[in-house]
């Protein structure tokens, strides 16, 4: 197995520029210190994913464990290395560097056919709020969504979804997480689950993703609907930034868990410094 697992090579792609999340665009990116848009972190930890489910194939998607951070930002075009720094037979550690070097980001992946966390179970929490009616992200709101809890979101994984493709082509995705009928939702669309959750619930400025722990449970085949149901874990402040954890478990149409994982994001950043 261990000569399958290779490191990849490629050109970033930024599926979202018109994005809510203005960070992603050139614009708002900049006033905050930025070159430009940033790519996703869920699309980062994609490619950081990808030689996972190169060498494992279907088992990457159906038993496993990942941990994520994205530590700086990579940019729409750019190229990037994603470079091998461990292996075994049920997995590995992984970097990615932009083409100067830098290291960008990092991830652990891991086989387990039985989870270290008991399976979320379904709850069946009322849907999150219109678009209209969400209330802006703030401390004191977060509190509050802690106690009495979050919205739930309906998916849906086909090859209208942003997140179906992560990659400028999608002839450079792994051929089974292609969005077609013989294919399986990707890393990018499975762990931007946690954005959407966080995003849908509150009214957010620019925010970072930053972090993902996740157990993937089940394959997510093409035209799967699913129903999300996240909760806030915690809430914390650091040099400026506000961060929240939230947490998101995802079930199919039987109400079988798919994924459960846990997200990290600096929901308000600190002010841009003024010249």
């Amino acid at each position: 197995m261990t000569d399958l697992l290779q490191g990849i090579r490629g050109h970033a792609y930024n599926p979202v520029p018109q994005s809510e999340n203005r960070i992603h665009g050139d614009e708002t990116a900049r006033q905050h210190g930025f070159r430009g848009g940033l790519v996703p972190g869920v699309v980062v930890s994609a490619y950081l994913l990808d030689p996972a489910v190169r060498a494992f194939g279907l088992p990457a998607l159906a038993g496993s464990y990942a941990e994520v951070v994205v530590h700086k930002p990579l940019y729409d075009g750019d190229s990037f290395e994603v470079k091998l720094e461990g292996e075994d037979a049920n997995g590995h550690r992984a970097a990615l560097f932009d083409a100067h070097g830098t290291r960008l980001g990092e991830s652990r992946f891991e086989l387990r056919e039985s989870p270290a966390i008991p399976p979320p179970s379904w709850s069946d929490l009322p849907r999150a709020p219109r678009a209209a009616e969400r209330e802006p992200a703030s401390r004191e709101v977060f509190l509050r969504l802690q106690t009495h809890g979050l919205g739930s979101l309906r998916a849906r994984f086909d090859a209208e979804h942003e997140m179906a493709r992560y990659h400028p082509t999608l002839e450079a995705q792994p051929a089974i997480v292609r969005p077609e009928s013989s294919g399986y939702a990707n890393f990018a669309f499975l762990l931007g689950l946690t954005d959407w959750a966080l995003a849908r619930n509150v009214r957010l400025g620019p925010w970072l993703h930053l972090q993902t722990w996740s157990h993937h449970l089940a394959p997510v085949p093409y035209g799967t609907e699913l129903v999300i149901e996240p909760r806030v874990h915690d809430l914390f402040e650091r040099k400026g930034h506000e961060f929240v954890d939230i947490d998101v478990a995802a079930f199919d149409a039987d109400k079988r868990p798919v994924l459960a994982a846990r997200m990290r994001a600096i929901y308000k950043l600190r002010s841009p410094a003024r010249t």
